[in-house]
Parts: C-alpha cells; sequence; structure tokens
C-alpha cells in the first residue's frame, strides 16, 4: 500500500462505529489495519457487520453496508481468544504491530489476557488505545455505554431539542463518530512521540468527555455563570442572532434555515422576503428580534412558506443573507456540486455487496491523498494473507485450526 501511514500496521480488535472510525481513517492514508475478529460468533462482536441498511433482500454477515462503509481498505482475521492457539496468534500478529486498538468495555482486554502490561511485554514499544464510554479509570469505569447513553451524560441530549418539551437527542451514534476522530487522533500523537522517543504508551480514552468537548459555550457558561443553558430549538444559543432558525418551504418536508449576522442582513431579507415589516423599526435593532423572536419567526416562515427552498436559498446567498436548504440525503450526496468535487463518496467493491459508495474523509492533501479503492473484509477473508502470508503459518496448518474453530 502506499500513503503517508502506508508504514504502521496496526492490530484491530475494534467493533462497532467508535473504533472503526478510526482506523478507517488510518487505512484511508494507507496503514495496514488488520481486523480481528471472533470465529465463533460470526463476527457479531460488532452488530453492525450483518445489520441494514441492505442494498437487496439478501442478509448475512457480511451484507451489513454501515460495516462495509466503517471497514473499507481494511483486512479482515477471526481468532478465536478463547482457545490457547488463537491465543498465540494474536501474540504473533501484536508483536509485528505498530498499534493495537480496541473499544471493548473496561476491563475486557485484561480478562482476555491482553491488557497493556501483556502487550508490552510481547512487543516493548507498542501504542494500546482504548476508547470506552467511561474510559478505565474513577467511578463509572464499570458502566457500559451506546451513543444515546453518552450524549445523555456529557449534557449534548440536555441542549438538544425544542423549548418546552423533552431533549431530542443527536441521533443514535453522533458520539461514536466524534470520539473516532480523538482516538485517530490519540493514535497518531503517540506514533509521533514513539518514533521520536522509541517508547511506546497506553492512551486510556472515554467518549463521555469527548461528547463534553462538544459544549464549550455551555461548560463555560454554567463554570462561569452558574447559569444552565438548556434547549433553545433552531435559535441561537446566547441571543447572538436573530432570525437564526429552520423555516418551511413550499412543498413537504422542505425547508431553509436562514441566520442574519446583523441589521443590515435582516434588512436584506426584507427586501428578499417582499415583507418591509421586518425592515421596519419594530425589529432595527438585535434587541428588539429578540424580544418579538416568535412574532419574527412568524412573519418569515408566513413568506418562506410559499417559496420553493433551493431558489429561495440562491436569491438570499446572492443577496448577502447566509442561508441554506436543507437537504435531504438526495441533494448533499447525488446533487451536491462541492462534495463531488471533494470526491467525498468514493465507490468501492465488495465481494458480496458489490458497487457500492461510501463516506470519504473530509480533507484534501496535496502530496499524500487518501483513498478507498476496496470495499470492507468479508468475515475472515484475509486468514490466509495475514496469518499465512504475514506471519507464516502453512495451509495445512490453517485448515486444521480452521476445523477446530481456532480461525
Amino acid at each position: 500500500m502506499t500513503g503517508a501511514l502506508s508504514h504502521l500496521r496496526i492490530c484491530d480488535l475494534s467493533g462497532q462505529l467508535a473504533g472503526a472510525g478510526a482506523t478507517k481513517i488510518l487505512a484511508a492514508f494507507g496503514a495496514q489495519v488488520i481486523r480481528v475478529e471472533d470465529p465463533a460468533t460470526q463476527g457479531l462482536w460488532d452488530l453492525l457487520r450483518g445489520n441494514g441498511p441492505y442494498v437487496d433482500d439478501r442478509r448475512g454477515v457480511n451484507l451489513g453496508t454501515g460495516f462495509n462503509n466503517h471497514n473499507v481498505g481494511k483486512y479482515g482475521v477471526t481468532l478465536n481468544l478463547r482457545t490457547e492457539e488463537g491465543q498465540a496468534l494474536l501474540r504473533e500478529l501484536v508483536a509485528i504491530s505498530d498499534v493495537v486498538c480496541e473499544n471493548f468495555a473496561s476491563g475486557v482486554m485484561d480478562k482476555l489476557g491482553f491488557g497493556y502490561e501483556i502487550l508490552r511485554q510481547i512487543k516493548t514499544d507498542i501504542i494500546y488505545v482504548s476508547n470506552c464510554g467511561f474510559g478505565h479509570t474513577g467511578p463509572y469505569r464499570d458502566f457500559k455505554t451506546w451513543g444515546p447513553i453518552v450524549q445523555a451524560v456529557s449534557g449534548l441530549t440536555y441542549t438538544s431539542g425544542l423549548p418546552d418539551a423533552e431533549p431530542a437527542g443527536w441521533g443514535f451514534s453522533y458520539m461514536d463518530h466524534g470520539s473516532a476522530v480523538y482516538m485517530t487522533i490519540a493514535i497518531l500523537a503517540a506514533i509521533h512521540h514513539r518514533d521520536c522517543t522509541g517508547e511506546g504508551q497506553y492512551v486510556d480514552m472515554a467518549t463521555v468527555p469527548a461528547g463534553i468537548a462538544n459544549l464549550p459555550t455551555e461548560v463555560l457558561d454554567w463554570s462561569v455563570n452558574g447559569r444552565s443553558s438548556g434547549a433553545a430549538g433552531n435559535r441561537a444559543d446566547f441571543g447572538e442572532m436573530a432570525p437564526h432558525g429552520i423555516y418551511p418551504c413550499a412543498g413537504e418536508d422542505r425547508w431553509i434555515a436562514i441566520a442574519c449576522r446583523d441589521d443590515h442582513e435582516v434588512r436584506r431579507l426584507a427586501d428578499v422576503l417582499a415583507e418591509p415589516d421586518l425592515g421596519s423599526e419594530r425589529f432595527a435593532t438585535l434587541h428588539l428580534r429578540l424580544d418579538r423572536a416568535a412574532e419574527l419567526d412568524e412573519i418569515i416562515g408566513g413568506a418562506t412558506n410559499a417559496r420553493d427552498a433551493v431558489a429561495l436559498a440562491e436569491d438570499l446567498v446572492a443577496a448577502g443573507v447566509p442561508a441554506s436548504v436543507v437537504k435531504s440525503p438526495r441533494e448533499r450526496i447525488d446533487e451536491d456540486a462541492d462534495l463531488a468535487a471533494m470526491g467525498l463518496f468514493p465507490t468501492v467493491t465488495h465481494p458480496e455487496i458489490g458497487v457500492q459508495r461510501v463516506e470519504g474523509i473530509p480533507l484534501r492533501f496535496s502530496e499524500t491523498p487518501w483513498e478507498m479503492t476496496t470495499g470492507a473484509p468479508q468475515l475472515g477473508q484475509h486468514n490466509r494473507e495475514i496469518l499465512g502470508d504475514l506471519l507464516g503459518h502453512g495451509d495445512d496448518e490453517l485448515d486444521a485450526w480452521a476445523k477446530r474453530g481456532v480461525i
């Protein structure tokens, strides 16, 4: 493989999104990511492996497109770590790897016999990065989490939703994706330190504080003012803009986002919407607009309701008013010219799923661009390539292990 990280080998025991998302980024830049899975459970320690959405009526452990999306460009091996032979093979793999990473619950790797102290005995400069809900220390370390729980505990859920309604949450796996980025940074920082000093290290990261890091203004407001910031809907959190919201447009489920930064933009909005009242003295300043926020939104919504979202957004942008259509999946994936120019949705080929678009990396490198061409590995797809060609085991040995459920 070629790429900025083609000198790295990652022994990846990650599952779901938080760990798989991090190693997907590393693989896109050329790292050899070897994903280790359990043959006894048909790979289902990662629930996404066989879950939808699907491309057709077929079902199976190799047909989950979410799994394919988060594991493009990786190698896949199966090791039964409940067997001595499976554990021995993992030790061999660790010995030739730069990084071991996982996102099991706290304590799982120790129970498997592969905690950090054991890993560093296998390879003295190994980098071990763990990513779980609450980390491996503190009073919450034994708690287990999923995306919605992380968002609730971190405070994201409290700030999300419409006023006077229950918190709305941030979707199922928002912080899985967010913590994957932190995990990528952790791995690269530890690699840099090892390259400078020769020292490996253990990185204990937690998804919940990673979620808290997405709430800097809310944390600051409480820390400084003792003031709790609740859900504000689509209005600006701290009254810095008005109007600042999502407004209905013509057609079914069509919306436009509008945010005016100053008085001049409000007057331009009034002109485009042909609503002179918006430019009147009643709404002449931010203070007045905030006092009459409900009335302001009602006037704007009444004017946008009969307008085509795309045409209106174009008119507002041309007039210097920040605005955008609230894009549907079709609009952002199939029809967005900027994302197409970025190549954000590359096509990969999966042995069973076939040709499918996946999410790329929203970065542009002039010298070392990322690349995605191959789909996620089928369960145990690269056992012979990795355990045989890389680790040096023969076909007879591999066949015997397969029959006994070691691989």
